[in-house]
């Protein structure tokens, strides 16, 4: 008894010198931003939980399926289709290439399907980052095998090993009748705000969505043919490496194409593994974004009720002071949580302008609701950095905390780099703080399967093993 007592407590001493030596090196080099990228780089990094597929495929990629499969560019306007267009301004690559033309609208292409070279003086960083996302995606749906295959390899380069990303919005057509009478219906009440009557009229709309096959096939085909084949095929699931998919809708379409598509994402993700979760995205100071905000809240509180075991985070306060009205600043994050019953909640930047924010974080903390931070995001598309950022609100409640790249291919970034601007900005987080984040990120994930989830938190302790044992003792 004697003896185990004492390889217990011998062991316990051992952990607590191994922290202390990370811990000593990390204070050490915390302001020397080349020597803190290279300790995070091989840090072990967890999830990246707000990330979306097209957005962090890098533009090279894009380009290169486009030239290699010889597409029209308008050498004007940098638009890029398949088949050429009525005027001389439309020219082939090859064409391109051979008058010695193609670098120059090969970087020509780089600045506009990404932020690089961006020039705020020009043009307005919000419009940038949305406009890329149309801009290439003539080729984005043509190469998922290798957007695919380069997400893979490069979380395995700086040591993530899960990806929860929001891989499409899923195609369904259908034709319902009295299309107009529906949107004008749910709209009116979403005015009014009358929750019992906006839900009575979103139960009549599922019942005739379930009356025909149709919602359901889309799912299952979607699952089996799309997600299912592509993450068999490709082996994305390995020792190394786990991803998982949602399914979004893009809040700017009328309210009965954005409600069909809900059910059909949340369709999807009952009946798969693979499928773990429901966003909504597009930008949320849209027109149509903020005028149906409150509708859309409802339709996911109704899927909800319908889909109980369906998990979903929401983009919500992705805004700020100047890009809406003041008292628009107030109410989303709220809405996102108490409304919609969102599990995660996506940048949160407003929180600070939210009415009783103080409750709204409290209840955040309480209900274990996490908000996904991203960093160089909130900093191109709303000017919001450092100081002026709300990451702080949510330490201080305690609300827990996850950084994420958003569209680290867009941005010209990567999940190392979060974690770098996190400690730059933010002296007094601790090497075991930004560790917890890190867990934060498998612990809130939405994997399904307890053996699947305790098998990406056994992985990630001896990722952390390995790496803090490089740290035992003095380093040279």
């Amino acid at each position: 008894m004697r003896k185990i007592f004492v390889l217990i407590a011998t062991a316990f001493i051992c952990l607590i010198a191994h922290s202390q030596d990370v811990e000593s090196y990390f204070k050490k080099i915390r302001n020397n931003r080349a020597s803190l990228t290279a300790f995070i780089q091989q840090m072990p990094k967890g999830g990246d939980l707000h990330h979306h597929y097209t957005g962090s495929v890098y533009a090279e990629t894009y380009i290169a399926f486009v030239v290699e499969e010889d597409y029209y560019i308008n050498t004007n306007t940098l638009q890029v289709l398949k088949n050429r267009q009525p005027g001389e301004e439309w020219k082939r690559f090859s064409r391109l290439k051979e008058d010695g033309m193609l670098p120059k609208f090969r970087q020509a292409l780089m600045q506009k399907w990404s932020v690089k070279d961006y020039n705020q003086v020009s043009y307005p960083s919000d419009k940038q980052f949305f406009e890329t996302f149309p801009a290439f995606g003539i080729a984005a749906d043509a190469t998922l095998v290798e957007g695919l295959r380069e997400i893979k390899k490069r979380a395995i380069s700086e040591n993530v090993s899960y990806i929860e990303t929001m891989f499409m919005s899923i195609p369904c057509p259908m034709t319902v009748n009295e299309p107009a009478y529906f949107n004008t219906r749910l709209r009116e009440l979403g005015n009014l705000q009358d929750e019992r009557a906006t839900l009575a009229v979103l139960d009549s709309f599922y019942a005739l969505l379930h009356s025909v096959k149709t919602i359901t096939d889309c799912a299952v085909e979607f699952n089996t043919s799309t997600v299912e084949r592509l993450h068999k095929n490709l082996g994305l699931d390995d020792e190394k490496f786990t991803i998982r998919y949602q399914a979004y809708v893009n809040r700017s379409k009328d309210p009965l194409i954005l409600f069909k598509d809900l059910i059909v994402g949340f369709e999807s993700v009952q009946r798969s593994e693979l499928m773990v979760g429901v966003n909504i995205v597009a930008p949320e100071d849209g027109e149509v974004s903020m005028n149906d905000y409150w509708l859309h809240m409802m339709m996911f509180k109704y899927c909800s009720s319908k889909y109980p075991g369906v998990k979903y985070s929401m983009h919500a306060g992705e805004l700020t002071l100047g890009l809406v009205k003041p008292e628009e600043l107030t109410w989303h994050i709220n809405a996102a949580v108490r409304i919609a019953g969102a599990h995660r909640i996506g940048h949160g930047v407003d929180i600070a302008w939210e009415k009783d924010a103080y409750d709204l974080l409290r209840h955040m903390r309480s209900r274990s609701i996490p908000v996904e931070i991203n960093l160089t995001s909130n900093e191109f598309i709303l000017k919001v950095k450092g100081e002026s950022h709300p990451i702080n609100i949510y330490r201080e409640y305690k609300v827990p905390i996850i950084i994420s790249t958003d569209d680290a291919g867009v941005l010209r970034s990567n999940l190392t780099e979060q974690y770098v601007l996190l400690i730059n900005r933010y002296p007094d987080i601790s090497y075991l703080e930004m560790k917890k984040y890190i867990y934060n990120s498998i612990d809130f994930s939405f994997v399904k399967g307890k053996q699947l989830r305790e098998r990406l938190r056994k992985d990630l302790d001896r990722r952390f093993t390995e790496f803090e044992n490089k740290f035992k003792g003095d380093r040279q």
